[in-house]
């Protein structure tokens, strides 16, 4: 097993094609997460957060320019399997994926019940009353209504359809789970129920879970580490406590000055200038030209992690 870690990622890269160049979305990034453990990923929109995720989960699409890099999970380096070996055996089995915008993902004219039951019939083998056994006891652990199983994605609630759509991830029992933006577009009491919903799996069932968020406050109640993304890039990684309290990156700083406070009164601020294009980096830091705390060297060369200690891209923590 590789150091004893759930997941192990290495030189992760994944580049897609287009009209203008070459999108560099997913760019050398390495993270480890544990088992029973949640690791939230933050970081601006088109960041490559969600990218992130389909490298990981081989969900590819046909412009692919680049995709290479190490995968260990339980130990196994899943990026030499074959295709059909890796939806047999990994996508689905070993780890799942809640995908954005739920009622988007769910098939209309389906019922939810048949939808959940599907990937234990598909990829465990078991009858459809099994599995439609084992998508009632999913629903009861996400706190879904037992009659909701006869129902269809459009009589059920947002809330209600990402509870569905965390069933259905579920259905396999796999060791993790990666969500993407889970709750966007959910009210703030129906965000909140979801994450404690995702607590209660996670001390019940010892799921591990990738977060892929741009919502700090909210994310906080299930993060055991954070990594933050900057164009395409994962540039700071540590224990969340440590995290939420001093963020080391210029960047994460920005980030967490951005989140009000409930019982604290300060001046929010904000992140001037855009993100660099992901089909022409700079070749220094690419969080440099927006950088107050930017000096020569952000400019010639890009830093590199930390060998120890808490990890951050900064030249000014080496």
């Amino acid at each position: 097993m590789a150091d004893n870690k759930l997941l192990k990622v290495e030189e992760l890269v994944l580049y897609f094609r287009a009209g203008s160049g070459v999108v560099q979305a997913v760019d050398s990034v390495e993270f480890e997460l544990d088992y029973n453990r949640a690791v939230v990923v933050l970081g601006e929109s088109g960041c490559g957060k969600s990218s992130l995720a389909k490298a990981i989960l081989r969900l590819l699409p046909r412009n692919i320019d680049s995709y290479r890099g190490r995968v260990y999970l339980d130990g196994k380096d899943i990026m030499k399997l074959s295709d059909e070996d890796f939806r047999q055996n990994v996508r689905w089995i070993a780890m799942s994926l809640v995908p954005q915008a739920a009622m988007n993902a769910l098939n209309p004219v389906l019922t939810v019940g048949d939808q959940v039951a599907e990937p234990a019939m598909i990829h465990l083998g078991v009858q459809k009353a099994e599995a439609l056994e084992q998508a009632r006891k999913m629903f009861r652990h996400v706190g879904v209504p037992d009659d909701f199983l006869a129902r269809y994605p459009f009589e059920l609630s947002g809330g209600m359809r990402q509870r569905v759509a965390i069933a259905m991830a579920l259905v396999t029992s796999p060791n993790l789970i990666i969500l993407d933006e889970p709750t966007s577009a959910l009210d703030v009491l129906t965000q909140a129920n979801i994450f404690n919903v995702l607590k209660r799996i996670k001390k019940e069932l010892g799921t591990s879970f990738i977060l892929i968020t741009h919502d700090i406050a909210t994310s906080s109640e299930l993060a055991d580490d954070v990594a933050v993304m900057y164009a395409g890039q994962i540039v700071e990684m540590g224990d969340a406590e440590r995290f939420f309290n001093e963020p080391l990156h210029p960047y994460s700083r920005k980030l967490m000055a951005s989140v009000p406070r409930l019982r604290q009164e300060k001046d929010l601020e904000f992140i001037s200038g855009q993100p660099p294009s992901l089909i022409d980096l700079p070749t220094g830091c690419r969080f440099a030209e927006r950088c107050a705390l930017r000096f020569e060297k952000c400019d010639q060369e890009p830093p590199v992690f930390l060998k120890e200690g808490r990890k951050v891209k900064c030249w000014l923590h080496q």
